[in-house]
């Protein structure tokens, strides 16, 4: 069976009433769990450091994702500029923190996207899109309304408003948040969001809800929800809790990517002052395993 993005079973009066409800978050910015209630629409930054308009990093075909995502032509990924979470060690802090990247309006945003269609990528790859969501649903109605017809793919830091998950459902195809933290004091020193994991549970069992487990047309994901994990040195990432939440409030048939890229990096506490060791990588995977995990993606190499 052909699986058509979601979003194409939306008529416009559906997207727009979902747009509006978007627009109204913004007001008084409540589009992630800090609801800084910032008014970005006239002029005020919120503490993402984001304004009222779209800002783009870059955009291309991405082969440096995971392979059902990449598939021959590859990702089409946008990089937006700034984030919700300002995680200390972020490797792309030149887009999150320091703000690199260039306006673009809604419209210019569903070229993108088109372009990435025509130039035959798989999916279009909404790289930390939260802090936008009002402006990208928008550029998704436009882009659909042109001919867009591959999948939206969410791909989010985990910190995220259920109620803007919720608006989500029939826009998103497939989800692919972080889970970065069970462990509240490391949420805290490394991202200023004590409350994250609550949160990212709240939205990940929404994000579930909608789409399922991820479903596969001819090795390329089409629909579904997948997590990435990224192992940090002296498990400060509390990685067991988060494998028991999967296996017991998701599905043990979850696809999940365990991750070793962790390079030391910014103001970060001595402990994580180093690499993992692939002791601590196999750990994890080992760990994922036995809690009962069944769809682990892991790197092949060290």
């Amino acid at each position: 069976m052909h699986l058509t993005p979601s979003y194409k079973s939306l008529n416009p009066a559906q997207f727009q009433e979902k747009i509006e409800a978007l627009e109204s978050m913004l007001q008084e910015c409540k589009l992630c769990p800090r609801k800084c209630k910032a008014k970005r629409e006239s002029g005020e930054k919120g503490f993402c450091r984001a304004g009222a308009n779209l800002w783009i990093s870059s955009y291309g075909a991405h082969f440096g994702e995971e392979e059902i995502l990449v598939g021959s032509y590859g990702s089409g990924t946008i990089f937006f500029t700034w984030c919700n979470l300002r995680c200390s060690f972020c490797q792309n802090y030149d887009i999150s923190l320091e703000g690199n990247g260039e306006s673009v309006s809604e419209q210019q945003c569903a070229e993108i996207m088109i372009y990435l269609q025509k130039r035959g990528c798989h999916n279009i790859n909404l790289v930390t899109p939260t802090h936008y969501t009002p402006q990208i649903v928008k550029s998704i109605k436009i882009a659909s309304e042109k001919g867009l017809n591959i999948p939206i793919v969410w791909n989010c830091g985990g910190y995220e408003s259920f109620e803007v998950i919720r608006t989500l459902d029939k826009i998103v195809d497939i989800y692919m948040p972080d889970i970065k933290y069970s462990n509240s004091e490391a949420a805290t020193l490394l991202s200023n969001a004590p409350d994250y994991f609550e949160r990212c549970k709240e939205a990940i069992i929404e994000m579930y809800r909608q789409v399922g487990n991820i479903q596969i047309e001819n090795n390329i994901a089409k629909r579904g929800l997948l997590i990435r994990h990224l192992v940090l040195p002296e498990d400060l990432a509390g990685s067991e809790q988060i494998f028991m939440f999967l296996k017991n409030e998701i599905s043990p048939d979850v696809f999940i990517n365990i991750m070793a890229q962790y390079r030391p990096y910014g103001n970060i506490p001595e402990k994580m002052g180093r690499r993992i060791t692939i002791n601590e990588y196999r750990n994890a995977i080992i760990l994922a395993r036995k809690i009962g995990l069944r769809n682990i993606i892991h790197s092949t190499t060290f």
